[in-house]
């Protein structure tokens, strides 16, 4: 105690060796412009899944219509909704942007094991072309009877 009757004082922060330097954070990285989304799922519906039909509200309930648009292939009328098969026709229908990613699963679901959902090339009414997902019909055709516009509205009406 040194003979002040005072108790030492704290060392000096100038006394204490140096530590070296370590950031709170890591460094902030230099900003850069994001990445662009990822490009947006697009699914071509021809049938009972356009709007004024009777799955519409499965399909809406997580994408946005986009366009009128137009596949190659032949509409079949299987009796209570359409079949898309290979062919050299046209088959109109309506194009959207999938915005819930389990959409997809719950239309597979719906559309059955007859439809095989695949990616074709959808000719919007602009001319322009993009990728979408559609269901192709896989199963029997013996009672069906073809569309030969390739236009389910106009066979069967809204409601």
């Amino acid at each position: 105690m040194g003979g002040s009757g005072r108790p030492p004082s704290p060392p000096d922060a100038r006394d204490a060796p140096a530590k070296p330097w370590r950031p709170s954070a890591p460094p902030a990285k230099p900003w850069r412009p994001s990445a662009p989304p990822a490009r947006a799922e697009l699914l071509f519906a021809y049938g009972t899944l356009m709007r004024g039909h009777a799955l519409h509200p499965v399909l809406a309930r997580g994408a946005t219509f986009l366009s009128e648009a137009r596949v190659r292939g032949r509409l079949l009328d299987l009796g209570g909704y359409p079949g898309l098969v290979d062919g050299s026709g046209t088959v109109r229908g309506e194009l959207y942007r999938i915005d819930d990613p389990e959409l997809l699963a719950a239309i597979d679901r719906e559309e059955g094991y007859n439809f095989r959902r695949r990616r074709a090339t959808v000719t919007l009414v602009t001319g322009r072309r993009r990728q979408a997902w559609l269901y192709r019909y896989r199963g029997p055709r013996a009672r069906a009877t073809p569309i030969p516009d390739g236009d389910y509205r106009r066979r069967v009406p809204c409601r």
